[in-house]
């Protein structure tokens, strides 16, 4: 069983969704609750989405106990992720993934704005589990 978030001491506010197979995934609310969400709460193993290159929710799937989650699994997260944006009704959109151990904050840079590394792109159509 994948990790429980609801675990986290002083979580961010967040728009919760949990997924087939107990997956849990959270999306930020402000730029604050992003950077917590992606700096302080998301560990190196959660994955960690975010709409390529437009304005929009840090969005963290949970993982753990050496559990990797399946491909429909991601790529439903990558929706979560793309729902949170302002490209919700826009289609297909092209959404960026990769691991927290690579998400960072540059020296300087404003409140929920992080830099990423080894990324992949998802194309996927916003959608929330329903």
């Amino acid at each position: 069983m994948p990790f429980d978030p609801s675990e986290i001491e002083y979580p961010p506010k967040v728009h919760a969704y949990q997924l087939p197979g107990g997956w849990f995934v959270w999306a930020g609310r402000t730029a604050q609750d992003n950077e917590r969400l992606s700096l302080k709460v998301a560990r190196n193993d959660d994955w960690w989405f975010h709409l390529r290159g437009h304005p929009g929710s840090h969005v963290v799937l949970f993982v753990r106990d050496g559990v990797e989650p399946d491909n429909a699994t991601v790529r439903a997260a990558a929706a979560i992720a793309a729902w949170h944006s302002k490209q919700r009704g826009g289609g297909t959109v092209a959404v960026t993934a990769t691991r927290a151990r690579f998400v960072s904050k540059p020296r300087g840079a404003p409140v929920g704005t992080v830099s990423i590394r080894k990324e992949v792109k998802l194309k996927v159509k916003p959608a929330i589990p329903g």
